[in-house]
C-alpha cells in the first residue's frame, strides 16, 4: 500500500517543484528498493539504522492486520492493479512529512495509523502554500 502512497505523491510533483521544494522518500531495508522507484518520482534513501523513523518505532501486530479496514485498502490498492512483493519487513508504519528550512520546522505530517491510511493532499498542498523558500 506504500506503492499507492508514493504514486499519489508523485502525483504532486509539479507543485512541489514550482515551489523549488525536492521529495523525499526514505526506505528502512534494500529490499524492494529497485521495485518501488517506478512508484516515486524524487529521490530515494535507505535508512537501514531506522534513525529517521524515530526513537520508537511505530509498528502494526498481527491484530492490525485483521482490521476490515486494511482488508478495504488492501482491495482498493489491488483494484488500480498496483502490485506489492509482500517480502520483507511489513510491520512498519510509515507517514508523510513536509519540513521546512529553518525554524519553519514541520509544516504538514501524517502518520500513519494502519496500512492503506493516507496522507491528505488537499491539506499537503495547502501546508506547501505556507512554506518560505529562502532564495539566496
Amino acid at each position: 500500500m506504500c506503492r499507492e502512497e508514493a504514486q499519489e505523491l508523485s502525483n504532486l510533483a509539479a507543485s512541489f517543484e514550482a515551489k523549488g521544494v525536492p521529495m523525499y522518500a526514505i526506505l528502512h531495508e534494500q529490499l524492494g528498493h529497485k521495485e518501488f522507484a517506478p512508484f516515486f518520482t524524487g529521490d530515494l534513501f535507505l535508512d537501514e539504522e531506522k534513525r529517521f523513523y524515530g526513537p520508537k518505532e511505530r509498528r502494526t501486530l498481527i491484530m492490525g492486520l485483521l482490521r476490515f479496514s486494511v482488508w478495504q485498502n488492501g482491495a482498493r490498492v489491488k483494484s488500480k492493479g498496483i502490485e506489492g512483493n509482500l517480502k520483507g519487513d511489513g510491520s512498519l508504519l510509515g507517514g508523510v512529512y513536509l519540513i521546512g528550512p529553518g525554524s519553519q520546522g514541520i509544516l504538514y505530517e501524517h502518520r500513519e495509523l494502519e496500512f492503506g491510511d493516507h496522507f491528505n493532499s488537499l491539506q499537503l498542498l495547502a501546508a506547501l502554500e505556507t512554506l518560505k523558500i529562502n532564495k539566496e
